[in-house]
């Protein structure tokens, strides 16, 4: 079983990887995994863990390894009171202090004290470095960026260069800081932006309306959404009508009108008048939850960069430390009366390796984008899909509902009698073909019995005067019977037979979405596009000839689309964009599969990608988030990387100064961070 620990203020990666070490050491514990931009500690534990026991358990281990770390159950996360981490800086405030005094007694030749007061100083203000080292000592672990904080200060110390070791150690803790502010702030921003979280709920309970708490509700509570507030879980309405804002789900700012007997997502905001509606789920299987988990834990599939960063980070740090002692030793060797300065170099050479912008800036990027995508209503399940969007040739999509608006309308029939047997046989069948055929009937039905559906092909009526049939021209060469209509009319038939003789057809029509044509002549340009369908071939020449002339694959039956899609010739990744209800085989089977829709449970469930609306622009959108995170990714890589090795290399040659590594380290960080939250800040671009 899954179980989620929060670990506020824990940014340190190196600390992060050994508690997940220490955590797989506990019995009942099998796996753990941090993820930084939520503050979560992912744990696969066996049925022995107990939470009451294990969170101080956990609590202890944290503790010896890192400082300042607020650790407890991820189900208290809205009512844990944390500490202040004004408090964390209490020594580190004494030791500046101490330091301005003693910088003031040599100022005015006050000869006597002030070199005690220099190291006084320096023992508060390294206090949080020198615990963390010596924590890290004791469990094996050496190398790390404190060890390399602390082991490069005492020897700017010792070497009387007082002035730099505590600059050093105070522009180190501020940065801490700042870094801490930036993560804080950018789950802050996304939390904002997505604003899904529901507070309260009416329900009803005899004659009276009461304020609950959305986890208590059960299905068939009655609940009373009123104007301005969200619907708290997904139900079907019971009393009343009124419109809903849907952008918390969708991103787009459009109302829907709702009626008495229809189906109402989890979070949609009422703006109208009061409604009624039962509940049809508990609150942590409703839609707005589903999405909040989504988000929540979308960075636990980590993309290639950060993989990539963890593992370097992970053979850095020592392999830098073994150097900065080798710069120090070899020197020395041939050159003892300089000893102080091959020190110093070495110790320049410790700060400046610090791989603090590369392991904190990286998982920070891919949260931001994700972030990003989320308040558009597109919700990547990881930053793995949100990476690999990014390095997509071939995209497969299909029509109805995707690239048409999949409302079905009846535009001819051949006499009314063929329209009487079409609407009794398809009220049988929730397909929106047969809905359309319904709806569209204005009359009395036949009543049948033995009414069987056939996917992908129509449904059969066994009587005993024999068999009826409604489907397309496959249902009726399968019962071997001989379609007589030769007329060539675009659109979606419904053929009926009687007893093996054909009586006639109903014609249905759908229209393309304005946005499609738009965005699918656009990123023609810069991927291979099919459609796939099951429409006959001359519809979806029509449909193909009015986006541009893109390919397509027709009279496809669902276990073909797949076989058809897998045939397509790709050197990259395989995108699959589909209404997530009738294609959950290919959305599942594609290298990433993109759901759009109203969130429906399969969507959710099967996809890599959910698209909350149903315009395309949205999945132009998402590709361009994708690239533009990426980006951003790769540029604080290669910066990151570039002026560490500028510096590390004018270490090496003694052309640098503490002060100057301080930067290389702890200003490059932030720089790499700020960039990063580029993706969250960044307004009035349409596309991302």
């Amino acid at each position: 079983m899954i179980k989620k620990v929060i670990m506020r203020n824990l940014i340190c990666s190196n600390c992060a990887g050994r508690i997940e070490k220490a955590l797989t050491e506990l019995p009942y514990i099998n796996s753990a995994s941090f993820n930084f931009p939520n503050q979560v500690m992912l744990i696969d534990a066996t049925d022995e863990y107990d939470e009451e026991n294990a969170i101080p358990e956990i609590r202890t281990i944290v503790d010896s390894i890192e400082d300042g770390v607020d650790t407890y159950s991820y189900d208290k996360r809205h009512f844990m009171e944390t500490k202040k981490e004004i408090e964390t800086y209490y020594t580190f405030f004494i030791g500046v202090a101490i330091y301005l005094i003693g910088y003031i007694f040599e100022y005015f030749d006050i000869t006597i004290g002030y070199l005690s007061l220099y190291w006084l100083g320096y023992v508060f203000i390294a206090y949080k470095i020198a615990r963390k080292t010596y924590k890290g000592i004791r469990r094996g672990q050496v190398f790390d960026e404190n060890t390399l904080m602390f082991i490069a200060t005492i020897a700017a110390m010792a070497l009387n260069h007082y002035y730099e070791a505590a600059l050093v150690i105070i522009f180190y803790t501020v940065g801490e800081y700042l870094q801490h502010q930036a993560v804080h702030r950018s789950k802050q921003e996304v939390s904002t932006l997505i604003d899904l979280k529901i507070e309260y709920a009416n329900k009803i309970e005899g004659d009276k309306v009461i304020i609950v708490d959305p986890l208590s509700i059960v299905k068939g509570d009655r609940l009373v959404v009123k104007n301005g507030e969200k619907i708290p879980v997904d139900g079907t309405i019971v009393k009343g009508t009124t419109s809903l804002n849907t952008s918390a789900l969708t991103g787009e700012a459009k109302l829907s009108t709702v009626k008495l007997g229809d189906y109402v997502l989890s979070g949609n905001i009422n703006v109208g008048s009061v409604i009624e509606i039962e509940a049809k789920k508990e609150y942590t299987e409703s839609t707005i939850a589903k999405m909040i988990d989504l988000i929540e834990n979308s960075t636990n599939h980590k993309a290639r960069p950060e993989n990539f960063i963890t593992k370097f980070a992970r053979y850095y740090t020592p392999t830098v430390t073994v150097a900065a002692f080798l710069m120090f030793l070899i020197p020395t060797l041939f050159d003892p009366n300089n000893f102080q300065r091959y020190i110093y170099s070495a110790a320049i050479f410790l700060v400046v390796s610090c791989p603090c912008a590369l392991v904190l800036s990286v998982p920070l990027s891919y949260f931001a984008g994700i972030g990003s995508a989320a308040r558009k209503g597109i919700l990547f399940k990881g930053s793995s899909f949100l990476h690999m969007a990014t390095n997509v040739d071939v995209i497969g999509i299909d029509k109805t509902g995707t690239l048409t608006h999949g409302n079905f309308e009846v535009t001819d029939f051949s006499d009314q009698e063929t329209l009487k047997l079409a609407a009794s046989i398809e009220r049988y069948s929730n397909h929106p073909i047969a809905q359309s055929i319904v709806n569209y009937y204005e009359g009395d039905y036949y009543d049948f019995e033995n009414v069987e559906e056939v996917p992908g092909y129509g449904l059969v009526v066994t009587t005993e005067e024999g068999t009826i049939l409604a489907g397309n021209r496959k249902l009726l060469t399968k019962h071997k019977v001989k379609v007589s209509d030769k007329k060539n009319v675009v659109g979606s038939n419904v053929f009926i037979s009687k007893y093996g003789r054909y009586i006639g057809r109903v014609i249905i029509s759908d229209t393309i979405k304005d946005s499609s044509r738009n965005v699918i002549r656009r990123l023609s340009q810069k991927y291979h596009i099919t459609m796939l369908t099951g429409d006959n071939k001359a519809i979806a020449t029509t449909v193909a000839d009015d986006l541009g002339n893109i390919n397509f694959v027709s009279s496809l039956l669902p276990d073909q689309k797949v076989d058809a899609f897998n045939q397509l010739k790709s050197k990259k990744n395989k995108m699959f964009v589909g209404d997530g209800i009738n294609d959950a085989p290919l959305l599942k089977n594609a290298d990433i599969g993109v759901a759009m829709g109203d969130g429906s449970e399969i969507a959710i469930d099967v996809a890599d990608v959910v698209i909350m609306g149903k315009e395309l622009t949205l999945l132009e959108q998402a590709l361009n988030i994708a690239h533009k995170t990426k980006n951003i990714v790769y540029q604080n890589i290669i910066f990151s990387l570039s002026i560490k090795f500028l510096f590390l290399v004018l270490a090496g040659f003694d052309m640098t100064t503490m002060l100057m590594a301080i930067f290389a380290d702890v200003g490059i960080t932030l720089i790499a961070v700020v960039n990063s939250l580029r993706l969250i800040y960044t307004r009035g671009n349409k596309n991302v």
